[in-house]
Parts: C-alpha cells; sequence; structure tokens
C-alpha cells in the first residue's frame, strides 16, 4: 500500500515561531494517519530571490523542489505579514514556476492544508485568503478547513504542544483532510 508523502512548509526564522510549531503538530498528525513527511523550515527556505530565468538553482532550492515533485499532499504554514504571507514563504512558492512544466505542474492535483498564524484574527483571516488564493493560483486544493492560530493568547505549551484544544481539533481535521485527500486518485484532464 502506497503511503502518501505529505510536505510541510512554513514557520518564520524565529525558532519555535507559532505557525511553525502548529505546521510541526498538524506533521504529527498527518503521520498517525499512516502518511511520510518532509519538513521545510524557514531556515530551509532561504533561497534567492527567484529568477525565472536562472539556470541553476541552489542545493536547497533543487531539494524543495524535488520534495514537492514527489509529493501527494501539501501543508503551508504561513505567519500573517500585513494581510498576506511571509516574503520567505511566497519567495519559495514563487520556484513552484520551475515545475510548470512537469506532468504536474505546480500543486496540481494535491490536496494544501492552509495555517496562518497572527496577532488576531482579523489579520490571520486576511491573511488565510490569500494563501488559499496562491493555492488556486497554483493550481492546489486547498481543504475545506483553514485554521487561523491567534497568537494573541497562549495557544503552545512550554514543551510544544498544542495547548488549545480548539487549535488542537482543528489542526487535526487539517491532517485528516490532507491525508485522506492525498490518497485519492485525482483524474486528470487533458
Amino acid at each position: 500500500m502506497h503511503k502518501p508523502l505529505i510536505v510541510g512548509i512554513g514557520g518564520t526564522v524565529r525558532p519555535d515561531s507559532s505557525s511553525e510549531r502548529a505546521l510541526r503538530a498538524v506533521l504529527e498528525d498527518v503521520r498517525a494517519h499512516g502518511a511520510r513527511t518532509e519538513l521545510f523550515t524557514a531556515r530551509d527556505l532561504g533561497f534567492a530571490m527567484y529568477e525565472p530565468d536562472l539556470a541553476h538553482r541552489s542545493p536547497s532550492a533543487t531539494a524543495f523542489l524535488d520534495a514537492i515533485r514527489r509529493a501527494d499532499g501539501v501543508l503551508i504554514s504561513t505567519p500573517g505579514y500585513h494581510g498576506g504571507l511571509s516574503g520567505l514563504l511566497k519567495n519559495a512558492l514563487d520556484y513552484l514556476q520551475d515545475l510548470a512544466d512537469d506532468d504536474r505542474p505546480y500543486l496540481h492535483g494535491r490536496a494544501v492544508g492552509c495555517i496562518v498564524s497572527a496577532y488576531g484574527p482579523q489579520a490571520g483571516v486576511t491573511t488565510l485568503t490569500s494563501l488559499r488564493s496562491t493555492v488556486h493560483a497554483l493550481r492546489g486544493w486547498p481543504t475545506p478547513l483553514g485554521v487561523v492560530v491567534d497568537s494573541t493568547g497562549q495557544p503552545f505549551s512550554a514543551d510544544g504542544g498544542v495547548a488549545d484544544r480548539k487549535l488542537a481539533a482543528q489542526l487535526a481535521t487539517v491532517a485528516e483532510q490532507v491525508a485522506r485527500f492525498a490518497t485519492a486518485e485525482i483524474r486528470t484532464v487533458a
């Protein structure tokens, strides 16, 4: 039986950020559903600004692109910065242009779980809408549930676990949706 590969992307350059904690929690839940995972944190995404005509990519950008090519599903977790996703994460997603000529271009046919961490719900919802639009533009399928982590409270415990029960349930639902959709057969129309 094929064990789907779910690739997690996100976080901030600040170690142990709330967006990275949320991503790690969802990846743990995805593994509980029998999926394999790979994680690319913000520290792994420090690519040069995307240049479409550049002939060679850095080893880290190549590893990222190879993982997305193999991915059955994707999880993206970003901080909310001024109504949009972080520049670092957006730059990494811009690199998916290199997959345009693949058999499965961009994020085509992949379930994508969207998570946003922001200081307050308004900033989070605005960023979630922006992230979902970006995923659509990349031909991905945002899961029905997207999650906003309101970092004004204490959503995570000192040991890194999810302290807020409602948030834990939402993250578990996104994990289940990505894991289940990743194993569904998706037909492509030529």
